[in-house]
């Protein structure tokens, strides 16, 4: 606290307290209210990674040490728009330490988020458990024959 004729006035630049992600709607310009977790996104292909300014080799040998390599710094997030009251998903790009770029969130980025489940479901599970597994009630009896 500074006193300034018997006034008291915080100095703001001591807090300590954080500030507000500084990310804007594209569309209204008003600040947007995260609803959901980050969920990163990771890359399989060299070519994403030489996109984000990784030299050929090292993108190659990055693919080939690790399957999948987390791409820092983007993310994809659920913001909630105070003026058009809706909830959007918005692909985050984080530029510097308190500026953020955002674009609606485009369908294939989906694919490479990781903690995502898949619509498609697990490719491993048959078709008798997936189906059970949806089931309200059990009737599942009716899929067993005995034969006596």
């Amino acid at each position: 606290m500074v006193k300034e004729a018997g006034v008291q006035k915080r100095c703001d630049k001591n807090r300590k307290r954080s500030k507000r992600r500084a990310i804007y709607c594209p569309i209204h310009g008003c600040h947007l209210d995260s609803v959901s977790q980050k969920y990163t996104l990771y890359t399989e292909k060299p070519e994403e990674l030489q996109k984000r300014g990784i030299n050929r080799q090292s993108a190659l040998m990055l693919v080939a040490s690790q399957t999948a390599v987390p791409l820092v710094g983007e993310w994809l997030e659920a913001f909630w728009c105070p003026h058009c009251q809706q909830t959007k998903w918005y692909y985050v790009k984080k530029l510097d330490n308190r500026k953020f770029e955002i674009s609606p969130a485009p369908t294939a980025l989906w694919q490479q988020a990781i903690g995502v489940k898949s619509t498609q479901g697990n490719p491993s599970v048959g078709e008798f458990t997936l189906r059970h597994s949806r089931m309200n009630r059990y009737q599942g009896i009716k899929d067993f024959i005995f034969i006596g």
